[in-house]
Protein backbone atom coordinates (compact mmCIF):
# COMPACT_ATOMS: atom_id res chain seq x y z
CA UNK A 1 0.00 0.00 0.00
CA UNK A 2 1.23 3.29 -1.10
CA UNK A 3 0.66 6.79 -0.42
CA UNK A 4 -0.59 8.43 -3.29
CA UNK A 5 -0.30 11.85 -2.46
CA UNK A 6 3.59 11.26 -2.46
CA UNK A 7 2.86 9.98 -6.25
CA UNK A 8 3.78 13.09 -9.09
CA UNK A 9 1.47 11.86 -11.53
CA UNK A 10 -1.10 11.76 -8.84
CA UNK A 11 -0.26 15.64 -7.86
CA UNK A 12 -0.54 16.64 -11.77
CA UNK A 13 -3.21 14.72 -12.57
CA UNK A 14 -5.20 16.61 -9.02
CA UNK A 15 -3.87 19.91 -10.34
CA UNK A 16 -4.87 19.22 -13.70
CA UNK A 17 -8.93 18.44 -12.13
CA UNK A 18 -8.86 21.72 -10.69
CA UNK A 19 -7.94 23.45 -13.19
CA UNK A 20 -10.49 22.01 -15.70
CA UNK A 21 -12.79 22.97 -12.80
CA UNK A 22 -12.09 26.40 -12.72
CA UNK A 23 -12.13 26.89 -16.40
CA UNK A 24 -15.14 24.99 -17.05
CA UNK A 25 -17.06 27.30 -14.44
CA UNK A 26 -16.80 29.89 -17.67
CA UNK A 27 -18.58 27.74 -20.24
CA UNK A 28 -22.51 28.34 -21.15
CA UNK A 29 -24.89 27.37 -18.17
CA UNK A 30 -26.50 25.12 -21.28
CA UNK A 31 -23.75 23.12 -20.88
CA UNK A 32 -23.76 22.42 -17.41
CA UNK A 33 -25.19 18.59 -18.10
CA UNK A 34 -23.55 18.26 -21.05
CA UNK A 35 -19.57 19.25 -21.95
CA UNK A 36 -18.50 20.64 -18.62
CA UNK A 37 -20.10 17.15 -16.47
CA UNK A 38 -18.46 14.97 -19.02
CA UNK A 39 -15.43 16.95 -18.91
CA UNK A 40 -15.48 17.10 -15.04
CA UNK A 41 -16.39 13.69 -14.35
CA UNK A 42 -13.29 12.22 -17.03
CA UNK A 43 -10.76 14.99 -15.00
CA UNK A 44 -11.53 13.49 -11.49
CA UNK A 45 -11.56 9.99 -12.54
CA UNK A 46 -7.74 10.23 -13.19
CA UNK A 47 -6.66 10.66 -9.35
CA UNK A 48 -9.46 8.67 -8.02
CA UNK A 49 -8.52 5.33 -9.80
CA UNK A 50 -4.32 6.78 -8.79
CA UNK A 51 -5.28 6.82 -5.29
CA UNK A 52 -7.44 3.99 -5.30
CA UNK A 53 -4.97 1.48 -6.52
CA UNK A 54 -2.62 2.75 -4.30
CA UNK A 55 -4.95 1.70 -1.46
CA UNK A 56 -4.97 -1.97 -2.94
CA UNK A 57 -1.95 -5.05 -1.85
CA UNK A 58 -1.08 -6.26 -4.65
CA UNK A 59 0.95 -4.89 -7.55
CA UNK A 60 -1.36 -6.40 -10.33
CA UNK A 61 -4.08 -4.45 -8.55
CA UNK A 62 -2.34 -1.06 -8.51
CA UNK A 63 -1.46 -1.65 -11.98
CA UNK A 64 -5.05 -2.21 -13.20
CA UNK A 65 -5.74 1.04 -11.31
CA UNK A 66 -3.18 2.90 -13.73
CA UNK A 67 -4.79 1.61 -16.48
CA UNK A 68 -7.78 2.59 -15.87
CA UNK A 69 -6.43 6.30 -14.93
CA UNK A 70 -4.68 6.28 -18.37
CA UNK A 71 -8.10 4.86 -20.47
CA UNK A 72 -9.23 8.50 -18.99
CA UNK A 73 -6.10 10.40 -19.97
CA UNK A 74 -6.24 9.88 -23.61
Amino acid sequence: MQNFKELKVWEKSHQITLDIYKVSACFPKEETYGLTNQLRRAAASIPANIAEGCGKNSQPDLANFLKYSLRFSE
